[in-house]
Protein backbone atom coordinates (compact mmCIF):
# COMPACT_ATOMS: atom_id res chain seq x y z
CA UNK A 1 0.00 0.00 0.00
CA UNK A 2 1.40 3.24 -0.75
CA UNK A 3 1.21 6.25 1.27
CA UNK A 4 -1.66 8.79 0.30
CA UNK A 5 -1.39 12.32 -1.09
CA UNK A 6 -3.27 15.21 0.13
CA UNK A 7 -4.15 18.26 -1.37
CA UNK A 8 -3.52 20.89 0.94
CA UNK A 9 -6.15 23.81 0.98
CA UNK A 10 -6.36 26.41 3.38
CA UNK A 11 -9.77 28.57 4.20
CA UNK A 12 -13.30 28.31 3.93
CA UNK A 13 -14.00 29.60 0.44
CA UNK A 14 -16.06 27.32 -1.55
CA UNK A 15 -15.67 24.28 0.56
CA UNK A 16 -18.87 22.76 -0.92
CA UNK A 17 -17.20 22.68 -4.39
CA UNK A 18 -14.31 21.24 -3.05
CA UNK A 19 -15.15 18.84 -2.08
CA UNK A 20 -17.59 18.24 -5.12
CA UNK A 21 -14.22 18.02 -7.16
CA UNK A 22 -12.68 15.82 -4.99
CA UNK A 23 -15.23 13.39 -5.01
CA UNK A 24 -15.56 13.28 -8.88
CA UNK A 25 -11.37 12.99 -9.28
CA UNK A 26 -10.80 10.51 -5.67
CA UNK A 27 -8.47 13.29 -4.78
CA UNK A 28 -7.71 13.12 -0.92
CA UNK A 29 -7.60 16.70 0.75
CA UNK A 30 -6.38 18.51 3.92
CA UNK A 31 -8.23 21.37 4.29
CA UNK A 32 -6.88 23.72 7.09
CA UNK A 33 -7.86 27.67 8.67
CA UNK A 34 -11.99 27.01 8.17
CA UNK A 35 -13.80 30.45 9.29
CA UNK A 36 -10.78 30.58 11.75
CA UNK A 37 -10.83 34.39 11.99
CA UNK A 38 -14.10 34.43 13.00
CA UNK A 39 -16.05 35.19 15.89
CA UNK A 40 -16.95 31.59 16.05
CA UNK A 41 -13.88 29.29 14.40
CA UNK A 42 -14.63 26.11 12.71
CA UNK A 43 -17.24 23.99 10.54
CA UNK A 44 -20.29 25.96 10.04
CA UNK A 45 -23.98 23.22 10.22
CA UNK A 46 -24.45 23.32 6.63
CA UNK A 47 -21.51 22.18 6.31
CA UNK A 48 -21.26 19.07 8.47
CA UNK A 49 -24.50 18.43 7.40
CA UNK A 50 -22.94 18.40 3.62
CA UNK A 51 -20.11 15.77 5.20
CA UNK A 52 -22.66 13.86 6.35
CA UNK A 53 -25.13 13.75 2.88
CA UNK A 54 -21.75 12.59 1.22
CA UNK A 55 -20.90 9.38 3.62
CA UNK A 56 -24.93 8.27 2.40
CA UNK A 57 -24.29 8.12 -1.32
CA UNK A 58 -20.59 7.18 -1.37
CA UNK A 59 -19.04 4.24 -0.16
CA UNK A 60 -15.70 4.13 2.02
CA UNK A 61 -15.28 7.62 2.50
CA UNK A 62 -12.77 8.83 5.07
CA UNK A 63 -13.86 12.28 7.11
CA UNK A 64 -12.08 13.42 10.12
CA UNK A 65 -12.63 16.88 11.48
CA UNK A 66 -9.99 18.84 14.30
CA UNK A 67 -10.67 19.21 17.55
CA UNK A 68 -11.04 22.98 16.82
CA UNK A 69 -13.19 22.15 13.59
CA UNK A 70 -10.97 24.66 12.08
CA UNK A 71 -9.04 22.04 10.27
CA UNK A 72 -10.79 18.83 8.32
CA UNK A 73 -9.39 15.41 6.46
CA UNK A 74 -11.40 14.19 3.44
CA UNK A 75 -10.22 11.02 1.60
CA UNK A 76 -13.25 10.37 -1.07
CA UNK A 77 -15.00 6.91 -1.52
CA UNK A 78 -16.46 5.28 -4.29
CA UNK A 79 -19.66 7.12 -5.49
CA UNK A 80 -22.65 4.54 -5.47
CA UNK A 81 -25.73 6.94 -5.57
CA UNK A 82 -28.82 4.92 -3.45
CA UNK A 83 -32.28 4.72 -3.68
CA UNK A 84 -35.10 6.00 -1.04
CA UNK A 85 -32.63 8.25 0.50
CA UNK A 86 -33.38 10.55 3.12
CA UNK A 87 -31.53 13.20 4.71
CA UNK A 88 -32.22 16.43 6.86
CA UNK A 89 -30.28 19.78 5.80
CA UNK A 90 -31.08 21.42 8.60
CA UNK A 91 -32.11 25.26 9.23
CA UNK A 92 -28.99 26.67 8.31
CA UNK A 93 -28.87 26.73 4.69
CA UNK A 94 -31.69 25.80 2.36
CA UNK A 95 -31.99 22.56 0.25
CA UNK A 96 -30.76 24.64 -2.39
CA UNK A 97 -27.28 24.92 -0.85
CA UNK A 98 -27.10 21.00 -1.07
CA UNK A 99 -28.94 20.07 -4.81
CA UNK A 100 -25.55 21.29 -6.85
CA UNK A 101 -23.25 18.74 -5.24
CA UNK A 102 -25.94 16.05 -5.73
CA UNK A 103 -26.92 16.42 -8.89
CA UNK A 104 -23.59 16.72 -10.36
CA UNK A 105 -22.53 13.66 -8.31
CA UNK A 106 -25.45 11.94 -8.88
CA UNK A 107 -24.67 11.73 -12.45
CA UNK A 108 -21.11 9.93 -12.16
CA UNK A 109 -22.84 7.19 -9.44
CA UNK A 110 -23.10 3.57 -9.81
CA UNK A 111 -26.81 3.53 -9.36
CA UNK A 112 -29.53 6.32 -10.18
CA UNK A 113 -29.78 8.68 -7.45
CA UNK A 114 -33.22 8.90 -5.07
CA UNK A 115 -33.32 11.22 -2.59
CA UNK A 116 -35.69 13.50 -0.04
CA UNK A 117 -34.29 16.65 1.29
CA UNK A 118 -36.04 18.05 4.44
CA UNK A 119 -35.52 21.54 5.16
CA UNK A 120 -35.78 25.25 3.78
CA UNK A 121 -37.09 25.08 0.28
CA UNK A 122 -37.06 29.15 -0.25
CA UNK A 123 -34.95 31.36 1.72
CA UNK A 124 -32.30 34.61 0.34
CA UNK A 125 -29.51 32.86 0.16
CA UNK A 126 -29.33 30.19 -1.81
CA UNK A 127 -31.24 29.42 -5.59
CA UNK A 128 -34.80 28.22 -4.47
CA UNK A 129 -36.04 24.72 -5.45
CA UNK A 130 -37.84 26.06 -8.35
CA UNK A 131 -35.40 27.60 -10.24
CA UNK A 132 -33.56 24.16 -9.44
CA UNK A 133 -36.85 22.83 -10.88
CA UNK A 134 -37.24 25.07 -14.42
CA UNK A 135 -34.07 25.95 -14.75
CA UNK A 136 -31.01 24.03 -13.28
CA UNK A 137 -32.14 20.61 -14.75
CA UNK A 138 -32.85 21.97 -18.23
CA UNK A 139 -29.17 22.83 -18.33
CA UNK A 140 -28.19 18.74 -18.34
CA UNK A 141 -29.92 18.52 -21.57
CA UNK A 142 -27.03 20.70 -23.36
CA UNK A 143 -24.55 17.91 -22.08
CA UNK A 144 -26.40 14.90 -23.18
CA UNK A 145 -27.94 14.02 -19.62
CA UNK A 146 -31.63 12.39 -20.75
CA UNK A 147 -34.62 14.24 -19.07
CA UNK A 148 -35.76 10.51 -18.11
CA UNK A 149 -35.81 10.06 -14.60
CA UNK A 150 -34.02 13.44 -13.59
CA UNK A 151 -37.04 15.24 -11.54
CA UNK A 152 -37.64 17.82 -8.54
CA UNK A 153 -40.58 17.50 -7.08
CA UNK A 154 -41.69 19.96 -4.29
CA UNK A 155 -43.85 17.89 -1.51
CA UNK A 156 -43.83 20.70 0.87
CA UNK A 157 -42.91 24.15 1.14
CA UNK A 158 -40.88 25.88 4.62
CA UNK A 159 -39.81 28.84 4.66
CA UNK A 160 -37.11 30.46 6.92
CA UNK A 161 -36.76 29.91 10.24
CA UNK A 162 -38.17 26.77 11.14
CA UNK A 163 -38.22 25.34 7.86
CA UNK A 164 -40.73 22.33 7.37
CA UNK A 165 -40.15 22.23 3.36
CA UNK A 166 -39.36 18.61 1.66
CA UNK A 167 -38.45 17.90 -1.90
CA UNK A 168 -37.65 14.23 -3.99
CA UNK A 169 -34.83 14.60 -6.14
CA UNK A 170 -34.25 11.89 -8.90
CA UNK A 171 -30.70 12.26 -10.31
CA UNK A 172 -29.93 9.67 -13.32
CA UNK A 173 -26.56 8.03 -14.32
CA UNK A 174 -24.98 9.07 -17.44
CA UNK A 175 -23.72 6.05 -19.44
CA UNK A 176 -20.42 6.65 -19.53
CA UNK A 177 -19.38 10.25 -20.38
CA UNK A 178 -21.06 13.88 -20.46
CA UNK A 179 -21.43 15.74 -24.35
CA UNK A 180 -19.37 18.36 -24.98
CA UNK A 181 -21.28 21.93 -25.91
CA UNK A 182 -20.71 24.89 -28.18
CA UNK A 183 -23.01 27.12 -26.45
CA UNK A 184 -22.77 31.00 -27.32
CA UNK A 185 -26.29 32.17 -28.84
CA UNK A 186 -28.47 33.21 -26.10
CA UNK A 187 -31.43 34.36 -28.47
CA UNK A 188 -34.40 36.75 -27.89
CA UNK A 189 -36.50 36.20 -25.20
CA UNK A 190 -40.19 35.37 -26.04
CA UNK A 191 -41.81 34.46 -22.92
CA UNK A 192 -41.52 34.69 -18.98
CA UNK A 193 -42.80 31.85 -16.90
CA UNK A 194 -42.69 32.23 -12.94
CA UNK A 195 -44.47 30.45 -9.89
CA UNK A 196 -45.29 32.16 -6.87
CA UNK A 197 -45.00 30.94 -3.34
CA UNK A 198 -46.78 31.60 -0.29
CA UNK A 199 -47.13 29.39 3.09
CA UNK A 200 -49.51 30.23 6.15
CA UNK A 201 -50.42 33.64 4.93
CA UNK A 202 -53.07 34.66 2.95
CA UNK A 203 -53.91 33.47 -0.61
CA UNK A 204 -53.90 37.20 -1.74
CA UNK A 205 -50.62 37.78 -1.37
CA UNK A 206 -49.81 35.59 -4.62
CA UNK A 207 -52.08 37.44 -6.55
CA UNK A 208 -50.41 40.93 -5.44
CA UNK A 209 -47.04 39.15 -6.39
CA UNK A 210 -47.97 38.44 -9.47
CA UNK A 211 -49.76 41.85 -10.34
CA UNK A 212 -46.78 43.76 -9.68
CA UNK A 213 -44.48 41.77 -11.77
CA UNK A 214 -47.06 42.02 -14.65
CA UNK A 215 -47.01 45.90 -14.22
CA UNK A 216 -43.17 45.62 -15.53
CA UNK A 217 -43.54 43.01 -17.75
CA UNK A 218 -46.07 43.81 -19.73
CA UNK A 219 -44.61 46.89 -21.26
CA UNK A 220 -41.52 44.56 -22.80
CA UNK A 221 -43.57 41.45 -23.94
CA UNK A 222 -47.15 40.26 -23.85
CA UNK A 223 -46.30 36.37 -23.29
CA UNK A 224 -46.06 36.31 -19.37
CA UNK A 225 -47.26 33.75 -17.18
CA UNK A 226 -47.16 33.39 -13.53
CA UNK A 227 -48.43 30.30 -11.59
CA UNK A 228 -49.31 30.91 -8.16
CA UNK A 229 -48.64 27.71 -5.37
CA UNK A 230 -50.22 28.32 -2.01
CA UNK A 231 -49.57 25.73 0.38
CA UNK A 232 -51.02 25.37 4.39
CA UNK A 233 -51.50 22.99 6.57
CA UNK A 234 -48.38 19.96 6.65
CA UNK A 235 -47.87 21.51 3.20
CA UNK A 236 -47.06 25.06 4.23
CA UNK A 237 -44.36 24.19 6.80
CA UNK A 238 -43.75 25.54 9.97
CA UNK A 239 -42.95 29.29 9.13
CA UNK A 240 -45.03 31.85 7.02
CA UNK A 241 -43.18 32.89 4.21
CA UNK A 242 -43.72 34.09 0.24
CA UNK A 243 -41.65 34.36 -2.54
CA UNK A 244 -41.36 34.42 -6.25
CA UNK A 245 -39.03 32.84 -9.28
CA UNK A 246 -39.50 33.69 -12.25
CA UNK A 247 -37.72 32.18 -16.06
CA UNK A 248 -37.21 33.78 -19.03
CA UNK A 249 -37.17 31.22 -21.83
CA UNK A 250 -35.05 32.60 -25.28
CA UNK A 251 -35.46 31.64 -28.75
CA UNK A 252 -32.73 29.82 -28.77
CA UNK A 253 -34.09 27.87 -25.73
CA UNK A 254 -31.78 29.27 -22.89
CA UNK A 255 -33.34 29.65 -19.43
CA UNK A 256 -32.22 32.94 -17.56
CA UNK A 257 -34.20 32.95 -14.07
CA UNK A 258 -33.87 35.10 -11.10
CA UNK A 259 -35.46 33.96 -7.42
CA UNK A 260 -36.77 36.00 -4.08
CA UNK A 261 -37.50 35.46 -1.13
CA UNK A 262 -38.99 36.80 1.79
CA UNK A 263 -40.63 35.63 5.36
CA UNK A 264 -42.63 37.89 8.16
CA UNK A 265 -40.42 36.43 11.06
CA UNK A 266 -36.67 35.32 9.52
CA UNK A 267 -35.91 38.48 8.72
CA UNK A 268 -35.58 39.01 12.20
CA UNK A 269 -33.68 36.47 13.44
CA UNK A 270 -30.54 37.79 11.61
CA UNK A 271 -27.83 37.29 14.36
CA UNK A 272 -25.68 39.26 12.47
CA UNK A 273 -27.39 42.75 12.38
CA UNK A 274 -28.80 44.36 15.61
CA UNK A 275 -31.27 46.43 13.83
CA UNK A 276 -34.74 44.39 12.36
CA UNK A 277 -34.83 44.71 8.17
CA UNK A 278 -37.87 45.98 6.83
CA UNK A 279 -40.33 42.89 5.71
CA UNK A 280 -41.28 42.92 2.04
CA UNK A 281 -44.37 43.44 1.06
CA UNK A 282 -45.73 41.11 -2.11
CA UNK A 283 -45.47 44.32 -4.27
CA UNK A 284 -41.67 45.00 -3.38
CA UNK A 285 -41.26 41.49 -4.09
CA UNK A 286 -42.75 41.71 -7.51
CA UNK A 287 -41.05 44.06 -8.50
CA UNK A 288 -37.44 43.25 -6.93
CA UNK A 289 -37.55 40.01 -8.63
CA UNK A 290 -38.56 41.43 -12.01
CA UNK A 291 -35.74 44.05 -11.88
CA UNK A 292 -33.65 41.28 -11.09
CA UNK A 293 -34.76 39.26 -14.28
CA UNK A 294 -34.53 42.06 -16.42
CA UNK A 295 -30.63 42.70 -15.38
CA UNK A 296 -29.43 39.41 -15.91
CA UNK A 297 -31.49 39.46 -19.36
CA UNK A 298 -29.06 42.76 -20.13
CA UNK A 299 -26.30 41.01 -19.01
CA UNK A 300 -26.37 38.47 -22.02
CA UNK A 301 -25.22 34.96 -22.26
CA UNK A 302 -26.60 31.42 -22.12
CA UNK A 303 -27.05 31.21 -17.96
CA UNK A 304 -27.52 33.38 -15.12
CA UNK A 305 -25.04 34.36 -12.69
CA UNK A 306 -26.14 32.03 -10.73
CA UNK A 307 -25.94 28.96 -12.91
CA UNK A 308 -22.11 30.22 -14.09
CA UNK A 309 -20.20 28.04 -11.69
CA UNK A 310 -22.33 24.58 -12.47
CA UNK A 311 -21.86 25.67 -16.46
CA UNK A 312 -17.96 25.80 -16.07
CA UNK A 313 -17.84 22.48 -14.28
CA UNK A 314 -20.15 20.63 -16.61
CA UNK A 315 -17.92 22.10 -19.50
CA UNK A 316 -14.68 20.49 -17.53
CA UNK A 317 -15.99 17.46 -16.95
CA UNK A 318 -16.87 16.92 -20.31
CA UNK A 319 -14.43 14.40 -23.20
CA UNK A 320 -11.37 15.63 -24.62
CA UNK A 321 -12.83 17.71 -26.82
CA UNK A 322 -13.79 21.58 -26.98
CA UNK A 323 -16.65 22.97 -25.67
CA UNK A 324 -17.29 26.97 -25.71
CA UNK A 325 -20.05 29.29 -23.88
CA UNK A 326 -21.14 32.67 -23.82
CA UNK A 327 -21.99 34.29 -20.28
CA UNK A 328 -22.30 37.52 -18.93
CA UNK A 329 -19.68 39.36 -16.75
CA UNK A 330 -17.79 36.56 -14.43
CA UNK A 331 -18.89 36.54 -11.35
CA UNK A 332 -16.82 36.19 -8.23
CA UNK A 333 -18.22 32.66 -7.87
CA UNK A 334 -17.75 31.64 -11.54
CA UNK A 335 -13.71 33.21 -10.94
CA UNK A 336 -13.19 30.63 -8.29
CA UNK A 337 -14.79 27.85 -10.11
CA UNK A 338 -12.38 28.42 -12.93
CA UNK A 339 -9.55 28.17 -10.21
CA UNK A 340 -10.81 24.92 -8.77
CA UNK A 341 -11.23 23.25 -12.05
CA UNK A 342 -7.97 24.44 -12.56
CA UNK A 343 -6.64 22.98 -9.40
CA UNK A 344 -8.24 19.57 -9.44
CA UNK A 345 -9.29 18.74 -13.06
CA UNK A 346 -6.06 20.17 -14.52
CA UNK A 347 -8.65 21.96 -17.42
CA UNK A 348 -7.87 26.06 -17.89
CA UNK A 349 -10.48 27.80 -19.71
CA UNK A 350 -9.76 30.15 -22.51
CA UNK A 351 -11.45 33.57 -21.83
CA UNK A 352 -11.81 36.30 -24.67
CA UNK A 353 -14.13 38.98 -23.64
CA UNK A 354 -16.47 40.45 -26.64
CA UNK A 355 -16.43 43.87 -26.58
CA UNK A 356 -19.88 43.97 -29.13
CA UNK A 357 -21.66 42.17 -26.76
CA UNK A 358 -20.04 43.08 -23.03
CA UNK A 359 -20.16 39.33 -22.79
CA UNK A 360 -17.09 36.56 -22.13
CA UNK A 361 -16.77 33.36 -24.39
CA UNK A 362 -14.97 30.83 -22.67
CA UNK A 363 -13.67 27.95 -24.62
CA UNK A 364 -11.90 24.40 -22.62
CA UNK A 365 -11.12 20.92 -23.88
CA UNK A 366 -13.03 18.37 -21.27
CA UNK A 367 -10.95 16.29 -18.84
CA UNK A 368 -12.66 13.18 -19.98
CA UNK A 369 -14.39 12.27 -16.84
CA UNK A 370 -15.94 8.81 -17.13
CA UNK A 371 -18.56 7.20 -14.85
CA UNK A 372 -16.57 4.53 -13.70
CA UNK A 373 -18.64 3.57 -10.78
CA UNK A 374 -21.88 2.65 -13.14
CA UNK A 375 -22.55 -0.85 -13.30
CA UNK A 376 -21.95 -2.84 -16.24
CA UNK A 377 -24.40 -5.47 -17.33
Amino acid sequence: MGKTTYMRLRGSRHLRQRLVLATLTATPIVVKEIHSDDTFPGLRPHEVSLFRLLEKITDHSLIEFGESGTELLYKPGVLIGGKNLVHDCGLSRSIGYFLEPLILLGLFGKKPLSIRLKGITNDSKDPSVDTFRTTTLHMLRRFGVPLEGLELKIESRGAPPLGGGEVLLRVPIIPNTLTATHWVDEGMVKRIRGITFSTRVSPQIGNRMVYAVRGVFNNFIPDVHIFTDHRSGPAGGRSPGYGMSLVAETTTGCLISADIASTEKADEMDEDTEEKPEVKTPEDIGIEVASILLGEIKQGGVVDSTHQGLLFLLCALCPPDVSKVRVGALTPYGIETLRNIRDFLGVKFVIKPDTSTNTVILKCVGSGMKNIARKIS
